[in-house]
């Protein structure tokens, strides 16, 4: 009889991030269960799995809203009996702030949007760790934005540190339940939310400038390089990034 897959729950994984590493956890042989607010885009990626696909399962998932998570994880635990890794790369809220540099202005696009942002993203971590408390690995989406901030960037440098804070306080709080929890901080992957930086994007030295990014699926691989430790060690923090891109020295 052949041994059952190891199972993971990713967040956020209808595109970008999210998407590429569940990719890379099929690719490992895991059993992906893909979270996120559209099921659409969340049957894309089954179906970029391939074969590998048939060991995944589509729980459209709001982070923000406990009861919704409850269900994610109900439906898991329902169809595979286990789970080993939860991997959150919860979705950005579609209101930012927005920097002009024509005006030397920032300004919000939507203020109900960044205090969305902050809920969702923290807030959604934390609903995510709860049902892991039997042990497992969990693997938070940071940024290296939660070690220095870009121009106008608020609402989403707050988020990435408060992530930081919690990734912190579960891996204390999980010890006694064999819960290892790390955060992979990321710096310009290639997905639509980062193609402006080919073309220029704010510095902290007031210019605009084009910046160089990296293969999105090597987050992937990241993340599955942290997965496979046994549960006794963890990757706390782990800073993926484009070599060149200008984050040493920045700010």
């Amino acid at each position: 009889m052949s041994e059952k897959p190891r199972v993971a729950v990713v967040t956020g994984a209808g595109s970008g991030i999210g998407r590429a590493v569940a990719l890379a956890l099929f690719k490992d042989g895991y059993a992906v269960v893909l979270a996120g607010r559209r099921h659409d885009a969340l049957a894309e990626t089954l179906a970029s799995a391939g074969p590998a696909g048939k060991r995944g399962l589509a729980v459209p998932t709001d982070v923000a809203d406990p009861k919704s998570v409850d269900a994610l994880f109900a439906k898991t635990r329902e169809t595979f009996g286990r789970l080993d890794c939860c991997s959150t790369m919860p979705a950005p809220a579609p209101g930012h702030l927005v920097r002009r540099p024509h005006l030397g202005t920032v300004e919000v696009g939507d203020r109900r949007q960044p205090q969305r942002r902050v809920s969702v993203r923290p807030g959604g971590v934390c609903h995510d760790a709860r049902p892991a408390a039997d042990g497992g690995r969990i693997i938070n989406n940071g940024s290296i934005s939660a070690h220095a901030p870009r121009p106008g960037s608020a609402p989403y440098t707050a988020s990435k540190h408060a992530i930081t804070g919690l990734t912190k306080t579960i891996s204390l709080d999980g010890r006694p339940f064999d819960i290892a929890c790390g955060q992979i901080d990321i710096g310009n992957a290639v997905t639509p939310m980062t193609a402006r930086m080919a073309e220029g994007v704010p510095q902290a030295n007031g210019t605009i400038a084009p910046e160089p990014r990296m293969p999105v699926e090597q987050v992937g691989q990241a993340v599955v390089q942290m997965a496979a430790l046994p549960l006794e060690t963890n990757v706390q923090f782990m800073t993926i990034m484009a070599t060149k891109m200008p984050f040493v020295g920045r700010g």
